[in-house]
This record gives C-alpha cells, structure tokens and sequence, in this order.
C-alpha cells in the first residue's frame, strides 16, 4: 500500500480512506475503512470517464452484476456510488499479494487451477492444511484482480 497523494480523496461514501492500493483502466483503489471499522477496497473512476454517458451506463451494470455474485471466492459488494460525481464501489478488502506478485516472488502456484468464469471464482485444489485460495476482487480477471489467500 502507498500513501495518499495530495488531491486524492479522504473520504467517499462514508469511507475513510487510509491510502492507495493500486490504478488501472476505470480508476484508482484505495484502502479504505468503515465507520464500524471493516477494511474495504474502494474503486474510483477517474474523472474522463465519469463524465462519459457511455462508461457510466456501464459502470452501473458492473456494480449491479458484481453485487448479484456470491461465493467463498469472491470480495463481496459493501456499497457502491455508481450515480455520484465520480462513480465508485467498495468490496470487502482481502489482504494478500495479488496474483501477478505471488507468482513473480514464488513461481508457478503448485496444484490445479479450477475457472467457473460465470460466477467470477477460482479455487486452488488440494483442501489440506497447505493449500492456498485464489479470489477475485474485481469482476475483470487479470493477475493483479486476483489475491492468492492462505489456509491455515
């Protein structure tokens, strides 16, 4: 995690964000948390985008598709602002290296990989005391969407 950078928000949606935890194509994640307490990842869109007709319609879609899916290898939808200003979503944040990083500190992941692309989840085989979960944080799958999580 970085640091907050001057101009970036402090607080959205009730959050208060703690600092920065990565960017891409739609926006910046931040870390965030709750007024209760609970860490939270929060999507940003950037402002380019926020202003398109097109990309808002979307955006609306994503969060109303990512809050219908559930399961033991998904970060769950925790509130969302896909009308503001600056659209935004917040998902449970799952501490862990992300895919992309695991892999490049590590090397391959032993096991067999198991996609069920309809409900955005992975699973890592095995069940034993080593084994290892893969969750999606964002419904698009790229290394650094993907957090390797450990079982004890």
């Amino acid at each position: 995690m970085e640091p907050l950078r001057a101009g970036d928000p402090e607080r959205v949606g009730g959050f208060v964000l703690r600092g920065r935890l990565g960017a891409g194509g739609m926006g910046e994640v931040f870390l965030g948390r709750s007024p209760g307490g609970r860490s939270v990842a929060v999507k940003v869109v950037y402002p380019h985008l926020a202003g398109q007709r097109e990309f808002r319609a979307r955006f609306v879609r994503e969060v109303a598709a990512a809050e219908a899916v559930s399961g033991m290898f998904t970060a769950p939808v925790v509130a969302a602002g896909p009308e503001d200003d600056r659209p935004w979503v917040a998902t449970a944040y799952i501490p862990g290296p992300d895919l992309a990083l695991a892999i490049a500190e590590t090397g391959p992941l032993p096991g067999f990989v198991h996609f069920k692309w309809q409900r955005f989840s992975i699973g890592l085989g095995g069940g034993g005391p080593s084994s290892a979960s893969l969750m999606f944080t964002r419904s698009d799958v790229t290394g650094d969407s993907v957090v390797r999580c450990w079982r004890a």
